[in-house]
């Protein structure tokens, strides 16, 4: 542990009572203590609780609720036995509904504070149908006795998980005859096609587990009718049922034309180039993934109006001479590098969704452009991730007349 982590963590923790106030942009319920502001997890804005300090610096103090004195209504039973200790979610003990006023309020404050956006135009988050079993990514950590887990929430400990209520069903089928067999192994992957069927599971389990498809290069997911090849280095998205939505939802914000050019940046596998190219005259994708650049290769065969560029954004849009009509922008969550911004806004194209996993970095990056000469029109929360904190946007904008 370094000086200044030592330095912060409170030994032995302090306890304190505090009325929590407001829901925090990681998830924690904040409060104040006196001068100092608390940030409590697993505390819902509303509630009295007792809260255990743990780390404390410059007048932040960082905790957890362990006793409700007083309830919210909007308070469940967590029906994970895992919760708690498991850092994969954060939100079980909120109703699912609050979750998702939740997530709107906190897009809307990272657009007030950061954007600097004074009446954010936030519309209400698209809702999961199934809020469980969703996720079809699950990277679990593997023991030297063989048992398979994830590391517990704040610390370096094993949990062992023999089910995750947030997996898809394929996974959660595959955990009870791994348990025990995984020795020697740091971790094991498993990535599963929800529409195809198909999985990717590494390493190769062929020789402790031949019941379970192993060892694959890359596996299928069709999406909106269309199918894409993924590796297993590629990114794609970990809720399938809500990529969907997502996808129509930036096709119907765009309102594209047939003799559009529509530039796709951060284009990975092709998602949005694959399903978006039948509605525009020609889509430009640029990809730095090589991985990513393969699979849409394949992708996009038979679609001609598709021109594929490997590299970073900031280096090859200021490149592109011709004029774009409509932009995507999906970077990682660190958001855009700032001279890919400069080209955007040079390159002036008349609409733009920008698809966004991390509210801080979406807000710092609309206040550049809009900055730039955009207006921004709508930002519409995507829940991806049902029970935990991490929210998706779309946010779309249009060059100011």
């Amino acid at each position: 542990m370094s000086r200044k982590k030592a330095e912060n963590r409170l030994d032995p923790p302090e306890r304190v009572t505090v009325q929590l106030d407001d829901i925090a942009f990681e998830g924690g319920a904040l409060a104040h203590d006196g001068p100092r502001i608390v940030f409590a997890e697993y505390g819902i804005p509303g509630e009295t609780v007792s809260v255990e300090l743990l780390r404390s610096r410059a007048g932040v103090a960082m905790g957890r609720v362990v006793e409700v004195l007083k309830s919210s209504p909007d308070r469940v039973d967590a029906p994970c036995p895992y919760f708690g200790a498991c850092g994969g979610c954060q939100w079980q003990h909120i109703t699912y509904p609050r979750q998702l006023t939740f997530k709107e309020h906190i897009v809307r404050e990272q657009l007030r504070r950061i954007g600097r956006f004074i009446n954010p135009p936030v519309s209400p988050a698209v809702a999961a149908e199934n809020p469980w079993g969703y996720r079809n990514h699950l990277r679990f950590t593997a023991k030297r006795r063989g048992e398979v887990g994830f590391v517990q929430r704040g610390s370096h400990r094993f949990l062992r998980v023999d089910h995750c209520l947030i997996a898809d069903d394929h996974v959660n089928d595959a955990l009870p005859g791994l348990q025990g067999k995984c020795g020697g192994m740091h971790q094991l992957t498993f990535r599963v096609g929800v529409n195809t069927d198909e999985v990717l599971v590494h390493p190769d389990l062929k020789a402790i587990e031949p019941s379970i498809e192993s060892g694959q290069r890359f596996y299928h997911e069709e999406i909106l009718g269309r199918r894409f090849r993924i590796s297993g280095a590629s990114f794609f998205q970990t809720n399938t049922a809500q990529t969907e939505r997502l996808v129509g939802l930036v096709r119907d914000c765009l309102d594209l034309g047939e003799n559009e050019t529509l530039v796709d940046a951060y284009a990975g596998v092709g998602t949005f180039a694959v399903i978006l190219a039948p509605l525009v005259h020609r889509v430009v994708a640029i990809e730095e993934s090589a991985a990513a650049v393969d699979d849409a290769m394949v992708n996009i065969a038979g679609m001609p109006n598709i021109q594929y560029y490997k590299g970073k954004v900031e280096e090859l849009l200021p490149q592109i001479s011709e004029p774009a009509d409509v932009l995507i922008l999906d970077p990682p969550r660190q958001g855009c590098d700032a001279k890919a911004l400069e080209a955007v806004i040079q390159m002036a194209p008349n609409r733009i969704a920008y698809v966004s996993c991390d509210p801080s970095t979406l807000a710092r990056d609309l206040r550049i452009l809009v900055d730039g000469g955009f207006e921004l029109r709508e930002v519409t929360p995507v829940d991806m991730f049902p029970q935990t904190y991490h929210i998706e946007c779309v946010a779309t904008l249009r060059r100011s007349s």
